[in-house]
């Protein structure tokens, strides 16, 4: 029992990659429903840069990425759902 959960503890201090996971435009559009925003939000807007909108967890969500090399990920930015509230009325 003892060399079992030595070795658990041995593998939670292992990292689980070495180098870190950059997600690509192309990944994000197969795996995540979202909207294509025609802009970025102005917070979030630069040159070289597309904005996508998600909803989740009564979240409004906007991924930003670059339009260099395997576009990137290079921003996140979440709003509460319940601002769409005023709109509705």
């Amino acid at each position: 029992m003892r060399l079992c959960a030595t070795a658990f503890f041995a593998l939670l201090a292992t990292p689980l990659a070495a180098d870190p996971f950059v997600m690509s435009y192309e990944a994000f559009e197969q795996a995540v429903p979202h909207i294509d925003l025609p802009a970025c939000p102005v917070d979030l807007d630069g040159p070289g840069r597309f904005c996508r909108l998600t909803t989740h967890n009564d979240a409004l969500n906007v991924f930003v990425f670059s339009e260099d090399g395997d576009q990137p990920l290079v921003a996140l930015k979440s709003w509460p759902a319940d601002l769409l509230a005023g709109l509705m009325d």
